[in-house]
């Protein structure tokens, strides 16, 4: 006889149970279109908060919760540990538009099984479902490859990721949070996450005093010091016809391993 938490592995056969999560009902939407195409998979609830997922879980016995980041009275560490603790067996895949290092390794030291950036492949996003719930599951990671998810693994106060020198040699030019999201082509959030985790790594209180601590340990350019944003130069009246820019997909690293109990 099976027990409620045996009931969150899937039977042979059986169609993989999820639990979509997301507080935006767009998004929310195609990813179960998504999902209820594909024959072994089937969205049993959805729902644009994480108050009282615990008991949707219970009633829908869902195999598979995918769960947002970042929504309005959510703390998502808190959420999976919550989930897991009640669920041993069930398995919490995180999605988000963030690639803060620090974060992953939070949420699955807390027991999530995987964590993929929203604009990964679709293929990825089938095989860490897929994956987590076979009989030997794996934990997924699936990131942009500037975010070097290899790095999550590495000890506190490693060198800064490719990314965060990014911001940081944009803050050493004197550009604000939102030049430098703009620079980048992120979030201002996503900005403020990096210099945290900039501060935090540097042992630096000031966007000063981060820079100063980057140059001399050589990771940044010394040059960014002396660096201000080049003044932007009027429009020619009657500009010559560009061609339409290549859009490259975004490289991605995916990780399957094993978790170490």
């Amino acid at each position: 006889m099976r027990t409620p938490d045996d009931q969150r592995i899937p039977r042979t056969g059986e169609p993989i149970r999820i639990v979509a999560v997301d507080d935006h009902s767009l998004l929310r939407d195609a990813l179960c279109q998504l999902l209820n195409a594909e024959d072994d998979l089937r969205v049993v609830a959805e729902a644009d908060t994480s108050v009282g997922l615990g008991d949707l879980v219970a009633s829908t016995g869902a195999h598979v919760v995918l769960l947002d980041v970042e929504m309005p009275r959510h703390h998502a560490p808190t959420v999976v540990s919550e989930l897991t603790a009640r669920f041993p067996r069930l398995r919490v895949l995180m999605l988000s538009m963030h690639d803060h290092l620090p974060l992953v390794q939070e949420l699955l030291a807390r027991g999530a099984h995987g964590y993929l950036h929203k604009s990964a492949p679709r293929a990825s996003l089938l095989s860490a479902i897929r994956g987590v719930t076979a009989h030997d599951p794996q934990v997924m990671i699936v990131l942009p490859c500037s975010a070097t998810p290899g790095a999550a693994f590495s000890p506190a106060g490693s060198s800064l990721s490719p990314r965060e020198r990014e911001v940081l040699t944009q803050v050493a030019g004197a550009l604000s949070n939102r030049q430098i999201a703009n620079e980048l082509g992120i979030t201002e959030a996503t900005v403020k996450r990096h210099l945290r985790n900039i501060f935090e790594k540097l042992g630096a209180a000031s966007r000063i005093g981060a820079v100063n601590k980057a140059v001399e340990a050589r990771l940044i350019d010394p040059a960014a010091k002396a660096k201000q944003p080049a003044p932007r130069q009027p429009a020619p009246r009657q500009p010559a016809p560009r061609q339409p820019a290549v859009q490259r997909p975004t490289p991605f690293a995916e990780l399957a391993f094993r978790r170490v109990v």
